[in-house]
């Protein structure tokens, strides 16, 4: 079985910040996805981009950062694939996109609509990030999100029962750090990997 986890800094492994210069990285065995590849046995292939929104060209990085311009470019050079992760919605939570959670809902279900479309036999695993906190180097640029992202978990939930789509919560599993307020710490990376094991099981079984 393959996996692709299709995700932003906290599936790349990014450490929280403690000043915007820092690009620390957990190694490779402490990030989610390889401790998911460890439990599970299986082929797991990490995508995790910082920065990456749902849809969104960002104004001050770039276009790259936009999943949707390159969900269809990885979901052909890494096929076949069984299952997609899409875990994404943090990025969409900063102040310069003036989203609300319903917004990152419906993004979200765009790029699972792209993945139906031209993987059409590949399951899919939606997750929802766990709330953020303005607070740390962070907090300006997530202004006004931290209440967006409490509302996340249960606007994606809703648009998974819509779209028949798998749904996991990772905020009933971990929280980010107190440190930058977005990225999680290493005990949350190994927690949310092995939750997940679980909840892909049983989707591949």
């Amino acid at each position: 079985m393959t996996i692709l986890c299709f995700g932003d800094s906290n599936t790349h492994g990014t450490m929280p910040m403690p000043a915007l210069d820092f690009d620390g990285r957990f190694p490779h065995a402490a990030r989610w996805p390889s401790v998911l590849a460890k439990a599970t046995g299986h082929e797991v292939i990490n995508e995790g981009q910082p920065g990456r929104t749902t849809v969104h060209d960002d104004p001050m990085s770039g276009p790259h950062r936009n999943g949707l311009t390159v969900l269809p470019a990885l979901l052909e050079s890494h096929k076949p694939l069984d299952l997609v992760i899409v875990k994404l919605g943090t990025n969409d939570l900063k102040h310069c996109f003036h989203v609300s959670a319903h917004d990152i809902a419906f993004c979200l279900e765009r790029l699972a609509q792209v993945i139906r479309t031209q993987a059409p036999r590949t399951k899919i695993l939606i997750v929802a990030p766990p709330p953020i906190l303005e607070q740390g180097c962070l907090a300006q640029m997530f202004s006004e999100g931290a209440a967006k992202s409490r509302q996340l978990a249960a606007a994606i939930q809703s648009m998974c029962q819509r779209s028949g789509l798998p749904f996991f919560d990772a905020g009933a599993h971990i929280a980010v750090s107190a440190i930058d307020g977005i990225h999680y710490e290493a005990e949350a990376q190994v927690t949310l990997g092995l939750a997940l094991a679980d909840a892909v099981r049983n989707i591949l079984a």
